[in-house]
């Protein structure tokens, strides 16, 4: 699989694409926001399959990058990035990174979060016809076209994000665990995806503008609170 890493430290850059070039993906390194935007134009190359984008670029703030990627199509972003505060990374999410990797970072962690990008299936795979759409108060979720809307507004939301609220409005008041929630949506069971989980809650509580529609339930993990209609 072709990867893009953005990213302006070419000894840091190195490094990384052997690491990645081991594990199978074909490393095409951009040392800016412009280069990175030039490589990913339709028909210049082969389609990448994922983007790590590092946010301190020299010619432009990476949310900035990955705001111009997510209006052009669907390709995964991955944020890496030295910005460890919540507010940087609901940031990112709401700009649509599909994850956010702080720095120092262990390849094998961010390999594993490479890997929970691209396996999640292209939108409207995983619905049937029978659960096509689920109706909670004024939040409406279509499955097949990975649609959200509350109040007939369209809240637009990341993959995972898309993915967490999906799986949590399945079964609205029921409780799921934080190693059940990481396993189903994540595709994995380590255990550094938690903080990943508790910033997409965030962001999608932010999104929706319904702070009390997922609740926390300490020491388990969370529940959907179904509004009235």
């Amino acid at each position: 699989m072709r990867l893009l890493l953005v990213e302006d430290d070419d000894h840091v850059a190195a490094a990384l694409s052997a690491v990645l070039a081991r594990h199978g993906f074909d490393v095409v390194h951009a040392r800016s926001g412009e280069e990175a935007l030039q490589a990913l134009l339709p028909g210049k190359t082969a389609p990448f399959g994922v983007v790590l984008l590092d946010l301190g670029l020299p010619d432009q703030d990476g949310y900035e990058v990955c705001g111009k990627i997510r209006k052009r199509g669907s390709t995964p972003v991955i944020m890496v990035t030295a910005r460890a505060d919540v507010r940087s990374r609901i940031h990112g999410l709401n700009l649509g990174a599909d994850d956010y990797v702080v720095k120092p970072y262990d390849t094998g962690e961010l390999i594993a979060r490479i890997h929970a990008v691209i396996r999640r299936p292209p939108p409207g795979d995983a619905a049937g016809p029978a659960d096509s759409e689920l109706r909670l108060g004024p939040v409406h979720i279509e499955l097949p076209t990975r649609q959200v809307s509350v109040d007939g507004s369209t809240v637009q939301l990341t993959r995972k994000e898309f993915d967490l609220l999906a799986l949590l409005a399945q079964r609205p008041g029921v409780v799921f665990r934080r190693e059940q929630i990481i396993s189903e949506v994540w595709r994995t069971s380590w255990e550094g995806t938690g903080r990943t989980l508790e910033v997409h809650v965030a962001s999608l509580r932010s999104k929706l503008h319904m702070p009390a529609l997922i609740e926390t339930v300490r020491g388990v993990g969370y529940r959907l609170v179904a509004p009235a209609a």
